[in-house]
């Protein structure tokens, strides 16, 4: 199997791995059971209070449920507003990362060149890794909380436990994140040998111009100013290439700056 198609398969694994993560991450928004607390006062009589980041709800044996909105945004713990912001920017972001993964993917071919292709992969993969962290941080923050307050032995508050929510919200971060890392690390390593490739196929460009586009080594700008390197060079249909305005003016300043010390030599 060639190279390209294992990157073809990996990046629909990734994308896949990475839209069943942001489909868990939205799916954890309407979920009420994001902490619960079970109070039994006798045997035949219990209670369950739980809660999201929109309201508390409590029910009692009989299976009704009262739930009570969360009254004013500004009588909320900054907890909770930390929470909301993180989770609706990771959703935001795995939305635009999807839309570039379908743009960037090799099997779709709507990116254009494969510089650009992988340009758009790489973006599209750091986008879906800061959308899973966002997403982290969100879920494992409000678990902190949960977990500070059921450890503290001066809270005498009712103590909540972990909800559903929070299980189902790790997964999905989890997947983002790995699905947005490996996205990362084959857009990159495409993007550098797509560039390389590119330099080697077309001579004719200008040598400055590859240069830039390959990303050479910093030492690498020092050889391209040498009068060897700015003569005239022949392409692959055997025709000569006139040297550029810049090529001229940077031989120019070479022989300037070069010419008392060929002078001091003789």
């Amino acid at each position: 199997m060639k190279y390209r198609s294992v990157v073809m398969y990996i990046e629909i694994g990734c994308f896949v791995a990475c839209v069943c993560g942001w489909i868990l991450v939205c799916a954890t928004l309407p979920i009420q059971y994001w902490t619960y607390s079970e109070v039994a006062t006798s045997v035949l009589t219990n209670s369950l209070t739980f809660s999201n980041l929109w309201k508390d709800c409590m029910t009692d044996l009989t299976g009704m449920v009262d739930c009570k909105v969360f009254p004013s945004l500004l009588s909320l713990q900054m907890y909770i507003h930390l929470c909301r912001a993180t989770i609706f920017t990771s959703i935001v972001l795995g939305f635009l990362g999807a839309i570039l993964a379908l743009i960037g993917m090799k099997c779709t071919k709507l990116g254009g060149s494969e510089i650009t292709n992988s340009k758009i992969t790489l973006a599209a993969g750091m986008i879906y890794l800061a959308s899973g962290l966002c997403a982290m941080f969100a879920f494992s923050w409000y678990g902190n909380k949960i977990i500070t307050e059921f450890m503290d032995p001066t809270h005498r508050t009712k103590k909540f436990e972990l909800g559903v929510a929070l299980f189902v919200g790790w997964g999905g971060s989890s997947l983002l994140i790995i699905g947005g890392l490996v996205y990362s690390i084959f857009g990159g390593r495409e993007a550098q040998s797509t560039r390389r490739n590119w330099c080697t196929l077309h001579p004719e460009r200008p040598l400055l111009t590859c240069l830039n586009q390959s990303k050479r080594k910093r030492n690498s700008h020092l050889h391209r100013f040498l009068p060897s390197k700015l003569s005239r060079r022949k392409t692959q249909k055997n025709l000569w290439v006139k040297p550029t305005t810049r090529e001229n003016m940077f031989r120019l300043i070479y022989i300037t700056v070069h010419f008392p010390f060929i002078i001091s030599l003789n």
